[in-house]
C-alpha cells in the first residue's frame, strides 16, 4: 500500500521502507553529481597544464582554485554519502527492532547523522523533511536550527592559497606552485635528512593524499556492501 491518499497515519514498516527508499535516491543523486565533478575537474587539469605551457601563470592560478573548490566540494558529498549509509544500515536495524520490540527506537547514531545532513545544500530539503518525520515517530530528538561551522576569513584565504599552491606544483610538474611543506609535528631532522628535505616534503603529502584516498575508498566499500 502507498503512502499517499490515506487518512490514517502510515506504520512504522512503511516509514522506514519510505525513508530508506529516500535515502538510496540521495545516495544516487550524489554519486551522480560527484562524476559529474570530476569530468569537469579533469577538463580543468588539462586547461591548467595547456596555459602552463603558454606562460599564463595568472590564467593558472584561477583555475587551479577551480580544481581545490572542486576537491572540497567531492569530499563533501563523499562524507555525506557514508552519513546517508549510516542511518540506511540503521533503518535495517530498526526492522529488526520493530518485529521484536514492536516500535522504533530512539537512534543517537541517526540523529548525529541527521544533523551533518541537513547543512548539505544538494540534500537539504529532503533531509530536512526526513528529519521532522523521524522526530514524529520518536527516533530522533528535535534538532536545532542549523548551526553552520564558521571559519576566519584569513585562515580560509590561507589554506586556499596552499592548496592552490599544491595543485599547480603537482600538476606543471614543479614549475609553478610550491612543493607541499613539511608537517610541523614531525621528528627532528638531521643535517643528512635536511640536504634532502624537498623530496622529502613531496613524499609526506603523497602519504597524506594515499591515506585521504582510503578513506574514501573505504566509504564507497561500505556504500556497496550497503547495496549488495
Amino acid at each position: 500500500m502507498g503512502l499517499f491518499g490515506k487518512t490514517q497515519q502510515a506504520s512504522p514498516k512503511e516509514m522506514v521502507n519510505e525513508w530508506t527508499h529516500k535515502i538510496r535516491k540521495e545516495s544516487n543523486n550524489i554519486e551522480r553529481q560527484i562524476r559529474g565533478i570530476q569530468r569537469e575537474e579533469e577538463k580543468t587539469k588539462r586547461m591548467i597544464k595547456d596555459s602552463a605551457k603558454r606562460g599564463e601563470r595568472d590564467s593558472c592560478r584561477i583555475l587551479a582554485k577551480e580544481i581545490v573548490k572542486a576537491d572540497k566540494q567531492i569530499n563533501k558529498l563523499y562524507s555525506s554519502i557514508a552519513h546517508l549509509s549510516s542511518i540506511q544500515m540503521s533503518m535495517k536495524h530498526q526492522l529488526a527492532t520493530l518485529r521484536v520490540a514492536g516500535a522504533l527506537a530512539k537512534s543517537t547514531e541517526v540523529m548525529q547523522s541527521m544533523q551533518q545532513l541537513v547543512k548539505v545544500p544538494e540534500i537539504h530539503a529532503t533531509m530536512r523533511e526526513m528529519s521532522k518525520e523521524m522526530m514524529k515517530a520518536g527516533i530522533i530528538e528535535e534538532m536545532m536550527d542549523d548551526a553552520m561551522e564558521t571559519l576566519d576569513d584569513d585562515d580560509l584565504e590561507e589554506e586556499a592559497d596552499e592548496e592552490v599552491d599544491r595543485v599547480l606544483y603537482e600538476l606543471t610538474a614543479g614549475e609553478l606552485g610550491k612543493a607541499p611543506a613539511a608537517v610541523n609535528d614531525s621528528l627532528p631532522v638531521t643535517e643528512v635528512e635536511g640536504a634532502t628535505a624537498g623530496p622529502s616534503r613531496v613524499a609526506a603529502a603523497t602519504a597524506v593524499a594515499i591515506e585521504e584516498e582510503d578513506d574514501l575508498e573505504d566509504m564507497k566499500a561500505r556504500l556497496e556492501a550497503l547495496r549488495s
